[in-house]
């Protein structure tokens, strides 16, 4: 595989209808929101549905979902020490986990577990941000009731409620950046790069829930700047601030992407490529 050879930063416009983007369990699971009342998505649930994507594209995952665990471990620390065995070196346990996982020499991982007589600590070169929407959401929650019995001879109580919360309509953004000096020490190649690409391209392939119907989000473009040498001619954060979304004259409620104008500035030697989501 070709070794990564430039710096390359990313952004992800994704649109959210009548979608709980990412609950937050300390807060009945509802929506995340800052103080201003812009929508927020973790980055660890945006790192999950990448490596669920690289999951359906046929990679070797280690940080695997419990329902969706392909190689009969119920644990980090079994598919570790079954997987990569005993070895001397904490550098070649670094790169054994990196050669055998694509996560891992994606995220980096940290392998501390008492089966194990090493703790390594694995840095990886892609960088996701917490996503935030352009601007303050709206979040409505209806109550549900319970209709059937959950156990034999219970009776049933349509008094019994639950509640279930979603954002009417938010436009996140998603920035990252993949760092060329890091991708060199877990073995992250272009070919691992065009995987993330399409991950990224893709992100809600298989990622229907009860609170996030299918089509209730959607990618709708990715930015993917890459530099002409691998330190970078430019930070991440100035390639960032190239794409403004803002809202159209006279819309206070946007309720869709169109009611917003994006546009992209340019750097020199700094190429670009603009692609639409599934």
């Amino acid at each position: 595989m070709a070794a990564l050879q430039n710096k390359i930063d990313f952004i992800v416009l994704v649109s959210a209808s009548m979608a709980n983007v990412n609950g937050d369990p300390l807060n009945g699971n509802r929506p995340r929101t800052d103080y201003n009342g812009l929508g927020e998505m973790s980055d660890v649930c945006i790192k999950r549905k990448i490596r669920n994507r690289m999951q359906d594209m046929g990679n070797k995952i280690f940080v695997q979902s419990d329902d969706r665990a392909e190689d009969g471990f119920t644990s980090l620390s079994e598919r570790a020490s079954k997987t990569i065995g005993k070895v001397k070196t904490k550098k070649e346990y670094t790169s054994k986990a990196c050669e055998e996982w694509l996560d891992v020499r994606t995220f980096g991982q940290v392998f501390a577990f008492k089966s194990d007589s090493v703790s390594v600590g694995v840095r990886g070169p892609v960088s996701i941000h917490q996503a935030v929407s352009i601007s303050p959401v709206e979040i409505q929650s209806i109550q549900i009731t319970k209709s059937v019995n959950g156990e034999p001879g219970e009776k049933k109580a349509s008094d019994t409620m639950g509640m279930k919360h979603f954002v009417r309509f938010g436009l996140y953004k998603i920035k990252g950046a993949i760092n060329v000096q890091l991708a060199d020490k877990t073995g992250f190649s272009e070919e691992d790069a065009e995987v993330v690409k399409e991950c990224l391209r893709t992100l809600f392939i298989n990622d229907a829930s009860s609170a996030r119907p299918d089509g209730s989000m959607e990618v709708l473009k990715l930015y993917w700047w890459k530099h002409n040498c691998k330190d970078g001619q430019y930070s991440s954060a100035k390639v960032h601030s190239l794409l403004k979304v803002e809202l159209n004259d006279g819309v206070i409620e946007p309720s869709s992407a169109n009611d917003y104008t994006i546009t992209v500035d340019e750097l020199p030697d700094l190429s670009l490529e603009v692609i639409d989501g599934i």
